[in-house]
C-alpha cells in the first residue's frame, strides 16, 4: 500500500503536490512549520494509489510516496 510522505519544515505551502493529485489525498494542514508556512499532509491517505504526482510537482522535494505494492482502485467524486 502506498504511503505520502511529507517533510514539513521543507514544504512552503505552494499548494501544487494538493492540485496535482487525482484521488485527492492531499490537504493542506491547519498549523504552520518552523518557517511559518502552512504544510501539505494527507488527509484522506487511505485513497492513495501510489501515481507519485505529488512528489514529481514538489518543487522543494518535500513528498514522497513510499511504495509497498501499487494499488490502482478509483474512487467515486
Amino acid at each position: 500500500m502506498p504511503q505520502v510522505l511529507i517533510d514539513r519544515n521543507r514544504c512552503k505551502g505552494c499548494e501544487l503536490c494538493v492540485a496535482a493529485c487525482p484521488q485527492q489525498v492531499l490537504a493542506m494542514s491547519r498549523a504552520i512549520n518552523d518557517k511559518g508556512y502552512f504544510y501539505a499532509v494527507p488527509a484522506r491517505p487511505e485513497r492513495c494509489i501510489g501515481c507519485r504526482l505529488c512528489g514529481v510537482t514538489c518543487p522543494d522535494l518535500a513528498v514522497r510516496v513510499g511504495l509497498h505494492g501499487c494499488r490502482y482502485q478509483y474512487f467515486e467524486y
